[in-house]
């Protein structure tokens, strides 16, 4: 697949990228490179081959999330120790802003 320099500066628009024309080009030619070396797994024949996510054997190890009472005591020991707080809740940062 051969890459031109308008599909470079497609590229580096999307990534935020100011490249200079030697970069462009320089660029253009390494990632040709690279798709035509990928575009050789197309002709690999994979019938009968098993799907392969990982293999370290690993799982994810996740448990119940599950709120548990406490005492009327620690509750408000813990909540004296709240950086900002907004009744009994914590307050943090907004993460979402509206625009």
């Amino acid at each position: 697949m051969k890459l031109d320099i308008s599909d470079i500066e497609h590229i580096a628009t999307l990534a935020r990228l100011h490249l200079t024309d030697e970069e462009k080009e320089r660029y253009a030619d390494q990632l040709s490179a690279v798709f035509d070396y990928i575009g050789m797994l197309d002709e690999v024949d994979t019938t009968g081959v098993a799907e392969t996510c990982q293999v370290t054997g690993l799982e994810d190890v996740v448990r119940e999330d599950v709120a548990s009472e406490c005492d009327e005591e620690t509750r408000k020991k813990i909540i004296a120790q709240f950086p900002a707080k907004v009744g009994n809740l914590l307050k943090v940062k907004a993460v979402f802003t509206a625009e």
